[in-house]
């Protein structure tokens, strides 16, 4: 199914691979280096550098685009730091939360400082229900040889010939005000479509099958995947969009295809043919990886809580779900305590689903919901059974699925139809009852994603699965079924797009900024707190020290955290509130010291005063030229979303460094180091506990003359040195940290 190939390959004819070793037996190849520029992913990122060494790129962007739990803070980050008028265009999209169900009118206050702003610089305005970000992306901007940075880790546009970057806040705020995005030449790996699927088999399978045999060992992490091969011919459009949006899971930094007629039709379909660029590879190219994916050995899957990675196949599953579940069981226990099974929901030998959800940039889109309707044909889900409930990724979807019949077709199924949101993936609806099993077509199923809250008792956990086999499972009363399990009968159904839709109901004032404009600023949007530059010692108190795993959704949690998005200080509250309660209030003790050290020029905790006395006979420093700071520490740290706020929320509780054996995304590294947070790492994490002390002197002497590492010491094993690798940064990066964060660095600049 999925094959793994370590090691560089050259591609010769766009048909033959030939290993980097036989390669030096054979004449005429030219260097390893002058092929990379005959692949597709290169050539895009050599036209967007405008650097001029090899080591580093510094690319610029065609378009941007945020959605609207985030592009708030990224807009008051870029307007403390001199916005003046959108540089490129910036789609604004209101998908996330959009429904008003929590935090009273934080939704309704957002999107109206949106608009103003999108009116005010000079921004394009999707209001909510018109599009999924990314399907909006897909259908108006995304075209062949382009570039898209958005503040969505789902960013993912490969299919249409665009490489896509889901980044963090700060990188689309650098944007804004001008700057370019830094990041050493990636890697790019190869992936070899061959065959055909075969029936029931949708792109949520594939790429589920690419998800499990790469993210755990890392092969492609932060490598750019290049998909070529016979097999894409075969695969429609819609189809390449819905493996291509997962890649994100599989830790890749971004993605692009080959592209063909088939891309012109559907660019031209959407009346823009001119967007549309052959792209291949040239008689000979070089990648880093091969990865080999035969169509038609893949099979229905489904991964398991707790991660898109935990894959097995429909049928290995359903041949032995006691023993599979045992290890989810092990470690929903861990995450929930002892009440969690899912064990108890198997039925005649079959694990009983209790919720049904298709939504969103992976799973509403057009084909996968007609598959659904001829799947559900001539049955109704009863009123006892799971619900199912349908997201189209966009309105001229829903127009047309509506305009086909086809709406009317899923409603009379018992199918619910609701507006193009991202609710269900992002977990601010359709959280299922504590106890429940959730399958779905989203992009994630990690603990809590959902929406259900450990901190009140509550757990519920979601599967991923395509919408064939979801509409299978459903059509046997929840008993998780292959689609490939049934006869179906599946239409051929052609798509009529409607323009009107986004040209008579989306605001676009690109290139037209209206500096009059007043912005609009609801009481729960509030500026970013003042922070400070790093000092030339540091002193960090541990906060939190975790085993395992800490993602995004752990820092900040999907659901009710999202309703405070816009406030720094409040969001700040939910900081890692379903993993660790207490851990707000240790950091807040933290950052009462250091206010004290900086307003008054005394420390009262005991502890940090003899940390800081030793500091003083070792280098002669005074307090003022320390900073006291808090620090988290894990294993893993930053698997997720690229939410933001998981970072600016430690920088606003007074964070001043994580601790990792490693980041789990180049985005989250970023995050923590646009908001001054110092990204360690070490090679074996030490035993830490919160409470503990590490001295850092001469960090800021370091970070000017661009050390790699530094030294700290532990003060709770005697003073006990202990090596922090700070990894590769670039100068900006490095004036960023030594500034305190990107707001800090941009209003210098000005």
């Amino acid at each position: 199914m999925v094959t793994l190939h370590e090691g560089g390959y050259y591609l010769l004819g766009g048909r033959e691979w030939v290993p980097d070793g036989e390669a030096a037996r054979r004449q005429g190849l030219p260097p390893k280096k002058e092929a990379e520029l005959g692949g597709i992913a290169r050539r895009i990122l050599r036209d967007h550098n405008k650097g001029e060494g090899e080591d580093l790129l510094r690319l610029t962007f065609d378009s941007l685009v945020s959605p609207d739990n985030n592009y708030t803070s990224i807009l008051q980050t870029a307007r403390a730091s001199g916005l003046r008028e959108f540089p490129v265009p910036y789609v604004l999209s209101n998908c996330h939360n959009t429904l008003c169900a929590v935090g009273g009118t934080t939704s309704e206050d957002d999107h109206a400082f949106g608009l103003s702003c999108a009116k005010r610089y000079g921004g394009i305005f999707v209001p909510r229900y018109r599009g999924v970000l990314h399907q909006y992306m897909r259908e108006r901007m995304a075209g062949g040889g382009r570039m898209i940075l958005g503040s969505d880790s789902h960013t993912r546009y490969g299919a249409l010939g665009t490489l896509g970057f889901g980044e963090g806040g700060g990188e689309v705020a650098k944007q804004l005000l001008g700057q370019t995005y830094d990041i050493a030449p990636p890697q790019v790996v190869a992936v070899w479509l061959t065959g055909s699927p075969r029936p029931g088999v949708g792109p949520m399978d594939v790429a589920l099958a690419l998800v499990g045999a790469t993210f755990r060992n890392g092969f492609h992490k932060n490598k750019v995947l290049e998909f070529l091969g016979d097999g894409i011919g075969g695969l429609s459009v819609e189809y390449r969009m819905g493996i291509d949006v997962m890649t994100t899971e599989s830790a890749a930094l971004s993605s692009v295809w080959r592209t063909d007629e088939k891309v012109r039709r559907w660019l031209a379909l959407h009346g823009r043919e001119e967007d549309f660029r052959l792209l291949e590879p040239a008689a000979c190219a070089h990648y880093d990886a091969l990865v080999e994916i035969d169509l038609s050995r893949v099979e229905p899957m489904i991964a398991l809580p707790f991660h898109p990675s935990n894959v097995r196949t429909i049928r290995e599953f359903s041949a032995a779900p006691r023993e599979i579940l045992a290890e989810v069981e092990e470690e929903g226990r861990k995450l929930y305590g002892g009440g969690f099974s899912l064990s108890d929901k198997i039925r005649d030998g079959r694990l009983m689903a209790d919720q049904a959800l298709i939504s969103g940039c992976a799973g509403g889109m057009f084909e996968n919901l007609c598959a659904v309707r001829d799947i559900l044909d001539g049955y109704v889900i009863p009123g006892d059974s799971l619900g199912l409930g349908v997201n189209p990724a966009s309105q001229p979807i829903a127009a047309e699925l509506m305009r086909q019949g086809i709406a009317q077709d899923l409603t009379l199924s018992g199918a619910v139809v609701r507006p193009a949101i991202c609710g269900p993936c992002f977990g601010v609806t359709d959280v299922p009852a504590s106890g429940q099993l959730s399958i779905r077509h989203v992009t994630r199923n990690y603990p809590g994603r959902e929406g259900a809250q450990k901190n009140r008792g509550q757990w519920s956990c979601a599967a991923l699965m395509d919408a064939r086999s979801i509409a299978a499972t459903v059509r046997r009363g929840g008993r998780i079924t292959g689609a490939d399990e049934l006869e179906v009968s599946y239409r051929e159904y052609d798509y009529h797009y409607n323009p009107e839709i986004y040209e008579k109901q989306v605001y676009s004032g690109w290139g037209r900024p209206v500096a009059e404009e007043p912005i609009r600023l609801g009481p729960g949007i509030a500026d970013w707190p003042r922070m400070y530059p790093l000092g030339d010692h540091l002193i960090l108190r541990v906060t939190g020290a975790y085993e395992g795993s800490v993602t995004t959704d752990d820092l900040i949690p999907s659901g009710e955290a999202s309703a405070h998005r816009s406030d720094p200080n409040r969001i700040s509250e939910y900081l890692l509130v379903n993993k660790d309660r207490e851990l707000v209030g240790r950091a807040k003790a933290v950052r009462e010291e250091e206010r004290r050290r900086r307003e008054e020029d005394r420390l009262e905790d005991q502890d940090l005063a003899e940390a800081f006395r030793w500091l003083r006979e070792k280098t002669g420093a005074g307090l003022s030229q320390v900073t006291i700071g808090g620090l988290l520490a894990a294993p893993l740290l930053g698997d997720g979303s690229s939410r933001e706020q998981a970072a600016s929320s430690q920088k606003v509780l007074g964070g001043w460094a994580n601790l990792a054996e490693e980041y789990a995304t180049k985005r989250y590294r970023s995050n923590l180091i646009n908001w001054g947070l110092l990204p360690f790492t070490a090679e074996e994490l030490p035993s830490l506990a919160p409470g503990q002390l590490l001295v850092v002197p001469h960090i800021r002497q370091c970070l000017a003359e661009g050390k790699a590492q530094v030294e700290g010491y532990l003060v709770s094993e005697g003073m006990k040195p202990i090596l922090l690798g700070l990894g590769a940064l670039t100068s900006t990066e490095r004036e960023i940290l030594l500034k305190g964060c990107v707001i800090n660095y941009y209003r210098r600049e000005q």
